[in-house]
């Protein structure tokens, strides 16, 4: 039985092995995108080696998970969910297959505890209620 706990703050305070970066579907290079929301909070504070090693990757089909290091930052490792389509848009479904997969990662990795942000919302153009 695992347990949930719902917190409002900031996703990089978590004490948590892992973290999941609510991330695009990896179509547009790293490096041309603008640092905003989690993804952004993550590159001033981690560097950018986990972007790096996400772009080995290639494109993440909408839904999926990736798993990388965690640069700077004090986690295990980050799981990169692709919660948004080409169009910048997110839909019921694949903020939940991301979820899923990224549940599913963390699994197969034997992380004890995850902290995930808001998928889809901001840049997906979901909203948090």
């Amino acid at each position: 039985m695992a347990n949930v706990e719902v917190v409002q703050g900031d996703l990089l305070d978590q004490d948590v092995d892992v973290i999941v970066n609510a991330w695009n579907r990896n179509i547009i290079p790293w490096w041309l995108l603008l640092p905003q929301g989690v993804s952004g909070a993550i590159k001033r504070r981690g560097g950018y080696a986990p972007f790096r090693e996400l772009a080995k990757h290639g494109a993440i089909p909408l839904g999926g998970a990736v798993l990388t290091g965690a640069g700077k930052l004090p986690f295990k490792a980050i799981i990169h969910v692709a919660g948004i389509s080409m169009w910048w848009r997110s839909s019921e479904r694949s903020v939940r297959d991301s979820c899923v997969n990224a549940i599913k990662l963390a699994n197969e990795h034997a992380f004890g505890s995850i902290a995930f942000p808001l998928i889809g919302a901001g840049t997906g153009g979901g909203s948090a209620h």
